[in-house]
């Protein structure tokens, strides 16, 4: 097959079938490099819902999207056989099922070979992802975890797996080294001190938006960590952004940052070997002008690159 965008200059952005990209939607077993896949679901989050619309929202969004890098000064559709691959089945009433859904169909994708980037869907959808992705590779993966939140907190109402928790279930699945996890964006009070407790112990590395900005962007991005060794895995939270520049999200909060940050981070991540990625939390009923989920196009975006340039 081609894999190629449909073209700007002959059909409309607005106009055609709506696909991640406007590249070829293709079943899981077709012979793409990158498969790009929505988990309509939202079973899990704690405050606002409607992430479950985002992977519609997201594919109209990304009419348009291009796939030129300015500064990379590279096609990224034309450098690796990107597709979408439709959505993951998901059970809105039924979060068990759900989890084993998608685990059952990333699993299928890793099997055969390729790489995905999932759109979510709230975050406690990134667990089974971990686990299609542990399961392929063999052994715990590198974490690089953008959000406001670190996602380490307890059960909440006596449920032990919703949208803030991911992060402390994947640690003690093994599904990821606590110390090759990053996390980006991190902000806000919190319910106590205790919180801390769970990253302090396994040494997570926790990085604010204090730290970014008070260390200076060009400074901080000289520093990140290299990811040379290991597969790693990237969660993305479109709420790690402000609510300025992402007003569509389940939990907004002020003092975040800004979509160019996050584009200049993303551009200085030296990654050996991406595995795969998600993009969560987007809730599209809450979005003005669609700037959240055009945001999420633009990171989506910076992960295929970031793909294209590893193993």
């Amino acid at each position: 097959m081609d894999y190629k965008q449909i073209s700007g200059r002959e059909f409309p952005r607005f106009s055609a079938i709506k696909t991640f990209f406007r590249m070829p939607h293709v079943t899981k077993d077709a012979d793409y490099e990158v498969g790009i896949a929505g988990v309509p679901y939202d079973g899990a989050v704690s405050y606002r819902p409607g992430a479950r619309f985002a992977p519609s929202k997201i594919r109209e969004a990304s009419s348009l999207g291009r796939g030129f890098h300015w500064s990379r000064a590279y096609n990224v559709l034309e450098k690796m056989k990107v597709a979408d691959i439709g959505d993951c089945p998901t059970v809105p009433i039924d979060q068990s099922q759900t989890y084993e859904k998608i685990e059952s169909f990333f699993s299928d994708v890793l099997i055969r070979g390729k790489r995905f980037v999932a759109i979510g869907g709230d975050h406690s959808t990134t667990l089974p992802l971990l686990r299609a992705a542990r399961k392929k590779v063999g052994e715990p993966l590198n974490l690089i975890h953008f959000d406001a939140h670190i996602d380490t907190y307890p059960a909440a109402w006596g449920c032990e797996y919703h949208h803030g928790a991911f992060v402390r279930h994947a640690v003690n699945e093994g599904l990821i080294h606590p110390k090759n996890t990053l996390q980006l964006g991190i902000r806000g009070p919190l319910t106590g001190g205790e919180d801390l407790d769970f990253v302090r112990q396994h040494g997570i590395q926790v990085m604010t938006v204090d730290d970014i900005r008070c260390k200076g962007l060009e400074k901080f991005v000289s520093e990140l960590p290299l990811f040379e060794s290991g597969v790693t895995y990237i969660s993305f939270d479109i709420d790690c952004l402000d609510p300025a520049f992402a007003p569509g999200t389940g939990t907004p909060v002020v003092g975040g940052l800004t979509t160019y940050e996050t584009q200049r981070i993303l551009r200085g991540l030296k990654i050996k070997t991406l595995l795969a990625a998600d993009i969560v939390e987007v809730s599209p009923p809450y979005d003005s002008s669609d700037i959240t989920a055009l945001a999420a196009v633009d990171t989506l975006f910076e992960l295929l690159c970031l793909m294209s340039e590893g193993q």
